[in-house]
């Protein structure tokens, strides 16, 4: 065996049929199987075995821009995994998405509704989100999700105009109960007790975690995704249902809202109803 072809303990590869450590030409293989798996890598482009890939390389969460890893990390533990089916209302509906503003969007995601569950996300209010993450996530849900109305009525305003007294006033309240009765009572009970198959309305907690617009948000948009209907579906109201004018929705949210300091076993008269409380904020949008 020549020296000068011996690098290492690598056989004299010059003469075939010489003894290669002792053993025949048979070692070389191993050799070959090396040498053929390294050309391979090299001539497809791979890194060598322990050199990271830029590409699988964490991004820091301030970095974070796309609107799927946001949602899925900040929103879907509530409004679920696709947007709905969620313990908070679903953000996955075409119907809230046609009437909320984008500046509410923004805000409610920023500032969150202090006194209930939706926490603010903006970093100068202690979230972990910078303003572009935030637009990200309020430009995405309507990009993602938006889609043309198949209501047949005019849509009502997402938030009241303005404080309406009139609803909230003893003749107001007596109208409210007289909504309840024909959009609500069929499937939530007469005084808001629930039935054998819908949760009860007229529970302390539940009002208490609730603000008057996200009420009257449910009212309009209803809970598409559990069944509940929209304000203008006739489903189990009857065929002569006519939807909710924007004056019944705001009578409405300001009867359940009087329920706030009534007691849950009472009848719903106008007793339970002489200092309604708004609540100035709720669940997330």
């Amino acid at each position: 065996m020549d020296p000068g072809n011996y690098f290492l303990g690598w056989p004299d590869l010059t003469r075939r049929g010489t003894p290669c450590c002792g053993r025949n030409d048979a070692c070389i293989v191993p050799y070959l199987r090396v040498l053929a798996v390294v050309l391979a890598c090299v001539s497809s482009g791979c890194d060598f075995p322990g050199r990271p890939d830029p590409a699988q390389r964490p991004v820091p969460a301030d970095e974070i821009g796309a609107f799927d890893p946001l949602f899925r990390t900040h929103c879907a533990g509530c409004h679920g995994a696709d947007g709905k089916l969620g313990p908070a209302p679903p953000l996955n509906d075409a119907l809230f998405l046609s009437i909320v503003p984008d500046a509410e969007l923004e805000s409610v995601i920023a500032m969150g509704r202090p006194g209930t569950p939706m926490a603010a996300f903006a970093r100068e209010h202690g979230g972990p989100l910078g303003e572009t993450q935030l637009k990200a996530l309020a430009g995405g849900l309507k990009e993602r999700w938006k889609t043309r109305s198949k209501i047949r009525a005019e849509l009502p305003p997402y938030s009241a105009s303005q404080e309406d007294s009139a609803s909230r006033s003893q003749e107001g309240l007596a109208r409210g109960e007289k909504v309840f009765a024909r959009a609500c009572a069929v499937c939530h009970g007469a005084r808001g007790e629930g039935t054998s198959n819908v949760g009860a309305i007229r529970d302390p907690a539940f009002l208490g975690l609730i603000s008057d617009q996200a009420l009257r948000r449910l009212i309009i948009t209803g809970r598409p995704d559990l069944g509940m209907p929209n304000f203008a579906d006739n489903d189990a109201r009857g065929a002569d249902y006519e939807p909710l004018s924007t004056d019944e929705i705001d009578e409405l949210v300001a009867f359940v809202g009087s329920w706030r300091r009534a007691s849950p076993t009472s009848t719903a008269t106008n007793s339970d109803t002489e200092k309604p409380q708004s609540g100035d904020e709720g669940e997330s949008p």
